[in-house]
């Protein structure tokens, strides 16, 4: 029981660092045409006066952290949370010590105060408490993967459709990475042109002794296609402009953990858009060498020049995350976008009170997630000889 605990605080430790943004700030650099925009990212943002109400249930991964801290930038007020693990509760309190302890999920879905519940809950249990929030009439945004079946998907959007609540899911990767908000603005402007295709690379460092045991069930994390690469689907999607896609080609493999016979260690992804095609790579590969969790990069190709965005770290190059790079038929420019702010928090927030979808429509959030799901559930197993 120790050992069990002891994983999941190593865990949580390790990923509230990518979750929090990604691990390494950029220092200024004196480089040509730097873009630079507004707030530090050393400096807390100051959070907007209280304008909703919202709860924590379920905080098996550190993505939680982030995922209260976008809403509380937007104007949302944490007042309650609830989770199963002691450790867990003991380490968010700690966190936030003016939120209440609740003793059940079904106070905080019986709260009609509150209306917006955040979780991340172990992925398989994620669509289930989805729809009980819904049900219980509050909107919900979860952790990715936010459903790891295509069954539970078929749930989900027909509970979503009867209560007409929000079903959110925070793929931090662009929604909470500076560098690529400030890609979707240059893009959306006509920087490139018009956008051909993504390629999205995740890698992962993997740090077995640090994971619960959970992580290495492909039936709790819905498979590494699912799982981590659902960040590549929602930023296909968002950058092509894309509203249907088939899956060309998709494998998987454990290539190199024989010791955890139901992990998945690399998987990739062929995609065809009605607006561009796509390809998505991600493992759990990262080097202990490497400064970051991963050399996550984004390379959006257009007819006019592309973008390519190194998220977390510039190997052997300038320190810190958030690196962007812009291609034109003028020049190639380096803009540092660790002055971008993240808008996300507060357009959820909007969406929460107007009823509206500026943070992301609910077509685009279950479209992403199904991608994934029919991919994986079609991706061939690869046997290597490693």
């Amino acid at each position: 029981m120790n050992n069990t605990q002891d994983n999941r605080r190593k865990f949580l430790k390790e990923s509230v660092a990518t979750a929090a943004g990604l691990v390494m700030f950029p220092e200024a650099l004196s480089v040509p045409k730097r873009l630079v925009i507004e707030e530090d990212s050393k400096t807390l943002v100051m959070p907007k006066a209280s304008r909703i109400k919202f709860a924590v249930i379920g905080m098996n991964h550190g993505h939680i952290y982030g995922q209260v801290e976008a809403t509380i930038r937007g104007g949302g007020e944490l007042v309650s949370y609830y989770a199963k693990e002691p450790d867990l509760l003991a380490a968010f309190a700690k966190r936030y010590p003016q939120a209440k302890q609740a003793k059940s999920e079904q106070e905080i879905l019986g709260d009609k105060s509150i209306q917006l519940v955040l979780s991340s809950i172990i992925p398989d249990e994620r669509a289930p408490l989805g729809i009980r929030v819904m049900k219980a009439g509050k909107d919900y945004m979860s952790d990715k993967p936010g459903i790891t079946t295509l069954e539970q998907l078929a749930d989900v959007r027909r509970v979503q459709k009867e209560t007409k609540r929000i079903y959110s899911i925070m793929y931090s990767e662009r929604l909470e990475n500076k560098a690529t908000v400030k890609a979707g603005e240059l893009v959306k402007a006509g920087a490139i042109g018009k956008v051909i295709q993504t390629i999205g690379l995740g890698p992962h460092r993997m740090t077995p002794k640090s994971r619960p045991d959970w992580f290495f069930d492909r039936k709790r994390f819905g498979g590494i296609i699912c799982d981590i690469a659902s960040h590549q689907f929602d930023q296909f999607l968002f950058f092509t402009g894309s509203t249907k896609a088939d899956v060309v080609a998709a494998q998987v493999g454990n290539t190199n953990h024989p010791q955890y016979p139901n992990f998945e260690d690399f998987g990739d992804v062929m995609l065809r858009g009605d607006k561009g095609v796509g390809y998505i790579r991600v493992d759990w590969f990262t080097p202990d060498g490497l400064k970051s969790w991963g050399d996550g990069r984004l390379t959006i190709l257009g007819t006019e020049g592309f973008i390519e965005i190194r998220k977390n770290i510039d190997p052997g190059g300038r320190e810190g995350g958030n690196h962007l790079f812009l291609t034109d038929s003028k020049e190639t420019r380096y803009i540092d976008c660790s002055k971008e702010p993240l808008p996300y928090g507060e357009q959820l927030v909007n969406d929460v009170l107007n009823r509206t979808e500026t943070a992301m429509s609910q077509e685009h959030c279950f479209l992403a997630t199904e991608l994934a799901l029919r991919a994986q559930k079609q991706a061939q197993m690869l046997h290597l000889k490693v």
